[in-house]
Parts: C-alpha cells; sequence; structure tokens
C-alpha cells in the first residue's frame, strides 16, 4: 500500500471512529507499528490529527476531511449518484455546481455525455468549485463560469463577498448542491458558514434546486445551513438510504432518486 493510500485510509478511519491506537490502525492495514507511528507524525504536523500517547485523535471538535482525501470515500455511490444527477440537465441549460466529491462526479458525468459533445454551448455551468472548472475547462463546448474569491483549501471552494458579487448577477436552471447532511427538520449543510452561505446564494438564483448526497448524508445535522428542505425539489442518493428517512423527505415534496 502507498503511503498516500495508508493516509486517506487512516484519515477515513479516524473520521469514523474518533480515534485509532497505533496497534489497531497497523492490524487494519497490515502494516507495522513503526510505520503508523511515522505516517500519524507526518500528518500531525500537517494539522490533519492530533498525536496521543499510542495513537491519534481526529484534529479539532468539528472535523472535515479535506477533499484530496474524500475522493475514495462510498466512490461507487457517487458515480451513480453523478451520473443521475446529469441525466437531469438538459442541453443548452445553465447549471450551478458546488464544490465537494459527488458534485464533481456530476461535473464528469456531464463532461462525458454524447448529447452535450457540441453546442455553442452545450451547457453553461457557474461553479465556484476550482477542481470542477478545471476539470471541464478543456471542454470547448461547455461555457464555464466560475465565481471569484477566496480559495477554501478543504474543499477547492472560493467563497466570500467577489463569489456573492457575481451570483448576484446571474440565474441558473438548475443548482447542484453537494452537502455533508440533509435532514428533513434541519435542511442542507455545511461544516463551513462562508461555504454554505455562497450554496444558499446559489439555490436562490436557480429555476430548481437538486441535492446530490449519498445514504450517510441524510438525516444527519451539521454546522451551517444551507437551505430549508423545502427548497429542495430532487434528492438523489444511493439504494443504501434508510426507507424511513426517504418517506420523510417525500412527504415533505422532495422527489427522492435512488440509484
Amino acid at each position: 500500500m502507498s503511503r498516500d493510500a495508508r493516509w486517506k485510509a487512516l484519515l477515513e478511519l479516524l473520521v469514523e471512529r474518533g480515534r485509532l491506537d497505533v496497534e489497531e490502525a497497523a492490524a487494519e492495514l497490515e502494516v507495522s507499528a513503526a510505520t503508523i507511528r511515522r505516517d500519524f507524525d507526518r500528518l500531525a504536523e500537517q494539522q490533519m490529527l492530533v498525536r496521543t500517547r499510542g495513537g491519534a485523535v481526529v484534529h479539532g471538535v468539528s472535523y472535515e476531511l479535506p477533499l484530496r482525501y474524500k475522493t475514495a470515500r462510498r466512490a461507487s455511490e457517487k458515480q451513480r449518484i453523478g451520473a443521475a444527477v446529469a441525466s437531469l440537465v438538459a442541453p443548452g441549460e445553465a447549471v450551478g455546481l458546488t464544490g465537494g466529491t459527488t458534485t464533481t462526479e456530476v461535473a464528469r458525468a456531464l463532461a462525458v455525455r454524447a448529447d452535450l459533445a457540441s453546442g455553442t454551448p452545450a451547457l453553461t455551468v457557474v461553479t465556484n468549485a476550482l477542481n470542477i472548472a478545471n476539470e471541464l475547462a478543456v471542454r470547448p463546448q461547455f461555457k464555464i463560469v466560475v465565481t471569484g474569491g477566496v480559495a477554501r483549501a478543504q474543499s477547492y471552494e472560493l467563497i466570500g463577498p467577489l463569489a456573492d458579487g457575481v451570483l448576484g448577477q446571474i440565474t441558473v436552471d438548475m443548482a447542484v448542491l453537494g452537502v455533508v447532511a440533509f435532514d428533513v427538520v434541519h435542511g442542507a449543510a455545511a461544516h463551513d458558514e462562508a461555504e454554505a452561505a455562497i450554496n444558499r446564494l446559489l439555490c436562490e438564483r436557480a429555476g430548481r434546486v437538486v441535492v446530490a448526497a449519498d445514504s450517510s448524508k441524510l438525516g444527519r445535522r451539521a454546522f451551517a445551513r444551507i437551505c430549508a428542505a423545502e427548497a429542495v425539489d430532487t434528492l438523489v442518493t444511493d439504494e443504501a438510504a434508510d426507507p424511513e428517512t426517504v418517506r420523510r423527505f417525500e412527504d415533505a415534496g422532495i422527489r427522492v432518486v435512488r440509484v
């Protein structure tokens, strides 16, 4: 296992369990305890975790795993969700994409749609996510509008008043939200309040709002609210979504697509 793969696995285990012992992690990843100690030390230097005697704990009270370490988590579910959301977009529309691993899969699915291979433009994409803009900018048939703003390292998203200024001047047919939590009562939410504010503004500028979220995000709350559940038209999630949770969303008037 490469160092990057080990680090991803260690951080995912930390997010899941809250703390890890050296011996426990070594057994889980089938490497030596000395290797895990070195990995913990390097990750602590990057402020990705906090070292403890004999192990490590997550960094901070409200821990958010940076985007570059999230990509392997629930990858197949996110790819299916991405394809399903992309199928909801009509040629020639303007679509807004927030940052995140699931919305990145939406962008990738849009990029390979045969009916979007040509046009002037075939699609207009408005995003505050640097990685999404970078992936789609090589598609000459897509018009890419980047909001501007200050880059947030954890999610590659642009935030702040510069992004507000651009979003205040445009409208989109559909906004696709990547969220860390979505609940019928508490709505869609993010970890960061500045990120949530940009996502909220994008929702307000959209004709319809789609939440793209795997089942682990449903029925949960997070610190910064993006919008109420009533503002969401469609939820696209995976087949592991709890049936009772799905029923509550549907009772609230939200179309739920499970893939």
